[in-house]
């Protein structure tokens, strides 16, 4: 029989998080994907403008951030480009740990409500 796997607690697996950036592979990871000056996703997704100002300070809430598409936390990979994208501090603090597809699908219902104007032009 196996020895069962101790379960980590999510403040373990920040702790975790917290260990993969501070070292030098995730700063080259961070470097590579600012070098591709890319517009955030999380925007894109919604339909507002995507724009990142690449030169904000990093506690700005429209500052560059890179964001792991499959979070560390639920199994990511912290180093892989494909599992990288860029975002805004904020978009990427509104995000937390949601994955990619429940972030599209509000997305989605956010952009299909549209408002009806009400006219009498029957």
């Amino acid at each position: 029989m196996g020895v069962p796997q101790p379960t980590r607690s999510g403040r373990q697996m920040r702790a975790m998080a917290g260990r993969y950036q501070s070292g030098h592979r995730w700063r080259q990871s961070v470097a590579w994907l600012r070098s591709q000056r890319r517009g955030c996703w999380i925007c894109r997704a919604f339909g507002r403008p995507d724009a990142i100002d690449y030169d904000l300070p990093p506690l700005d809430p429209g500052a560059f951030e890179a964001d792991h598409l499959v979070p560390i936390s639920k199994g990511g990979s912290p180093y892989d480009r494909d599992n990288l994208d860029a975002t805004h501090r904020a978009c990427n603090n509104w995000r937390k740990s949601k994955s990619v597809a429940e972030v599209l699908s509000i997305a989605r219902r956010s952009r299909g409500v549209r408002q009806v104007e009400a006219t009498t032009d029957w």
